[in-house]
């Protein structure tokens, strides 16, 4: 089976999330895995979130690849969303750059390892919902230790020749505001509005993003160069205060009971996109002390993360991918957040590097360019081959 068709067939397995429900695509990938002599294991959090790891691998190196997908409605799209449909070298569909097109290059390229002759190919594993948040995925195979430590690759879609290596900070609060209620003639003279001050506390968040965090000269160049690399990608102006500052988007904004009455409730959903060299504590604690009559009742944190760019990984992952491509290649870092994020957190080395048309990740018209996710494949391959190499 060609990579095209492994990821045509994947895109028409429906596995939106919400709700998230990957029993089926998941059953798809172990049948895959079982043809080529591959064992696995599926496993659950919950039923219905299914995740599969690849058994008596090797655990030098570990390849990782979410199947669930945002959803999609049907408006819009030159092909339905769930078609699969190859034509004019895509594949196209909800999933086809994210990332089920890399999971396609994946599945492909232990095909390939596999018919060269090698016998014990890298560990996998194959989760349910990166999508939102990792809870029934990557983070419950970590908190039960189902993972080998290993370097890990990521096959999320990514610029051509540039692996992602770091990634910046997430901050989620849910905050309640509690307001004083009156008649609403008499306000301001009377009463707290819960309403306004959730808007005093974005005002002092607004005031955030105008601030620089120092950091040292080896992560400013990684931010410079990424820079010029997402602006072409993403056709996005100053690229590099995105990198550089703190990202602030009030979500959801519900409150107050009725016009005339001062609003005696608000909750507010921030999320924060959290630079380097941004302390997430003293970020948190700054936000506490703007908000006198609001109180986190929800809170999600993750540090900004970077693997080392002369690590084994990095230095190998490059080496491949401009064997294949040709070229100048070189890492980056990027705003988005990803399984990464956990990985590192636990002590892993991890990079990002996958087949995927970019400018459609979540967007109508995904697709994925068969191409690219043939290269993906020899990428991964010689991947593989290197770490074999190295550690015979």
């Amino acid at each position: 089976m060609d990579v095209g068709r492994i990821c045509s067939e994947l895109v028409a397995i429906r596995s939106e999330n919400p709700p998230g429900h990957t029993e089926e695509i998941i059953e798809f990938i172990r049948l895959y895995l079982e043809g080529l002599g591959i064992s696995s294991k599926i496993t659950a959090r919950q039923k219905g979130y299914a995740n599969l790891l690849t058994m008596g691998t090797s655990t030098r190196l570990l390849f990782c690849g979410h199947v669930d997908v945002v959803p999609a409605l049907d408006e819009g799209w030159t092909h339905p969303p769930f078609s699969g449909v190859v034509q004019d070298g895509f594949v196209w569909g909800r999933g086809a750059t994210d990332m089920k097109g890399g999971c396609a290059s994946l599945l492909a390229s232990l095909m390939m390892v596999i018919d060269r002759g090698k016998v014990m190919p890298p560990s996998c594993v194959f989760v349910c919902d990166e999508e939102t948040g990792g809870e029934n995925g990557i983070r419950y195979l970590l908190a039960k230790k189902m993972l080998p430590f290993a370097d890990c690759l990521i096959a999320e879609p990514s610029p051509l020749r540039h692996p992602s290596i770091g990634q910046k900070g997430l901050c989620r609060l849910g905050i309640k505001f509690s307001g004083t209620p009156a008649h609403g003639s008499l306000y301001p003279a009377v009463g707290v509005s819960a309403v306004m001050e959730a808007l005093s506390l974005l005002e002092y968040v607004k005031g955030l993003h105008d601030r620089e965090y120092p950091v040292d000269d080896q992560i400013k160049e990684i931010i410079d160069r990424s820079s010029g690399v997402l602006e072409a990608e993403f056709h996005i102006s100053n690229v590099r205060e995105v990198l550089k500052k703190l990202m602030f988007n009030p979500g959801v904004i519900k409150g107050g009971e009725k016009s005339n009455v001062v609003a005696q409730h608000c909750d507010l959903d921030l999320e924060l996109r959290v630079p380097w060299g941004c302390s997430i504590p003293a970020l948190v604690l700054g936000i506490i002390s703007h908000a006198p009559h609001g109180k986190i009742i929800s809170e999600t944190t993750n540090d900004p993360s970077m693997t080392n760019p002369s690590s084994r990984l990095v230095t190998v992952t490059c080496g491949e991918v401009e064997r294949v491509h040709g070229g100048t290649v070189f890492p980056i870092v990027q705003w988005a957040a990803s399984d990464a994020r956990h990985l590192r957190l636990c002590g892993y080395n991890v990079i990002e590097y996958g087949p995927g048309m970019i400018s459609t990740l979540h967007a109508v018209n995904e697709r994925v360019n068969v191409d690219d996710l043939k290269k993906a494949s020899e990428i991964y391959a010689g991947i593989m081959d290197a770490y074999d190499n190295r550690d015979a």
